[in-house]
């Protein structure tokens, strides 16, 4: 039988085989749009979630499974063993031709010892790292280049960059820019926008056991397997750079405010109102939602596309004064929508009850009331 190290990197190059396979019928000569960019990454995520789940249930079938694509199953809190699987980290970048930033992530977390195997694949770069395998370069450059986010960086960066005398780059895919880290071609990965234990898991594991340094942006341990899936933020670095790079985040963060886990879903939903890409958004799959007493979507897939491609959603054009309130399992959201046809803009007052007994948003309520 494998070892956990060798079924992380095989499932990881399958998976990545299979995406490429799928890319290359997809993908032409000319640019697809914004929509069927996405509708790729979904069938790309959805095939290789598939695979994985298929070979993780062949070779380890005692162990549980915590997939991006799947519903979260309680029952992994009691299992000793569980994997954490993203099957198509970047699914953005996955659908627009000539980006090689996206890739698989698989991982194994282990209780009391936490993750003992991943493996992150890079399929159109063709490289495959697997923890304690892969070492990290020392690169030879003056100013340490950070990577952060190019759809959502941290609003710290720029001053937290200027600290340390570095650059600022943009990179989809928590993966493709933590392995960059390793390679060298980067010195540092600050995230600050929120992600789920899939995005980490596995490049953390391939970094720390590479020698570099990761931890949440306040310097303590990322904690994986746990009740509600969600991490905030992430750190990974050169160690030498761990230091300054926590002493400033610290300095510059220090007045702001975290959203707590079912906030953070509410809040990614609520921006998708503005953004229609709904690719980030926690429904589950049973989810529906009211508003003003009339039922508007029976599932999560149809509560997702409606706020991409719905012709009710395509007038708003800003979300103001937005505030939550959260108390057990419920969120309320309350905040002015602007709706704009033309040049005539009109403004309602939203109130948004969201139900998340876990790692999904179950049920959403919303009363729409004139604003004077």
């Amino acid at each position: 039988m494998s070892t956990d190290a060798e079924l992380a990197a095989d499932l990881a190059t399958r998976a990545g085989d299979l995406l490429l396979d799928i890319r290359a019928r997809e993908l032409g000569d000319t640019p697809l749009d914004t929509a069927a960019a996405k509708e790729l990454g979904r069938r790309g995520d959805k095939a290789a979630n598939a695979l994985l789940l298929e070979a993780l249930t062949a070779a380890r079938p005692l162990d549980a499974v915590l997939s991006e694509e799947s519903a979260d199953d309680a029952a992994r809190l009691d299992n000793e063993r569980v994997w954490i699987v993203d099957p198509l980290d970047g699914s953005r970048e996955y659908g627009l031709a000539g980006r090689a930033d996206w890739a698989v992530h698989v991982a194994l977390w282990e209780r009391d010892a936490g993750i003992t195997a991943a493996a992150v694949a890079q399929p159109a770069r063709g490289e495959v790292y697997v923890g304690g395998a892969a070492r990290a370069a020392t690169p030879d450059r003056e100013r340490p280049r950070i990577l952060v986010s190019d759809s959502r960086p941290p609003e710290f960066v720029a001053a937290l960059a200027q600290r340390v005398g570095g650059t600022v780059a943009s990179m989809g895919s928590a993966g493709a820019k933590a392995m960059a880290v390793l390679r060298g071609d980067a010195d540092a990965y600050v995230h600050a926008g929120g992600q789920w234990e899939w995005d980490s898991a596995a490049p953390v594991g391939v970094a720390l056991a590479a020698g570099l340094h990761c931890s949440r942006i306040d310097g303590t341990p990322l904690r994986y397997n746990q009740p509600h899936p969600y991490l905030p933020d992430l750190l990974i670095c050169r160690r030498e750079l761990a230091v300054p790079l926590l002493a400033g985040i610290a300095e510059l963060t220090a007045a702001a405010a975290q959203d707590s886990p079912r906030v953070a879903m509410a809040r990614e939903y609520i921006a998708s109102l503005v953004s229609h890409d709904a690719s980030k958004v926690r429904l589950a799959r049973r989810c529906h939602r009211y508003e003003n007493g009339q039922r508007t979507g029976d599932s999560g897939d149809e509560i997702r596309g409606l706020l991409e491609t719905g012709g009710q959603y395509r007038p708003i054009s800003a979300v103001r004064d937005l505030q939550f309130r959260e108390w057990g399992s419920d969120v309320v959201a309350r905040f002015l929508l602007d709706i704009t046809a033309g040049r005539d803009t009109l403004t309602v007052a939203v109130t948004e009850h969201f139900s998340i007994p876990g790692a999904e948003i179950d049920a959403i309520t919303a009363v729409i009331e004139p604003h004077p």
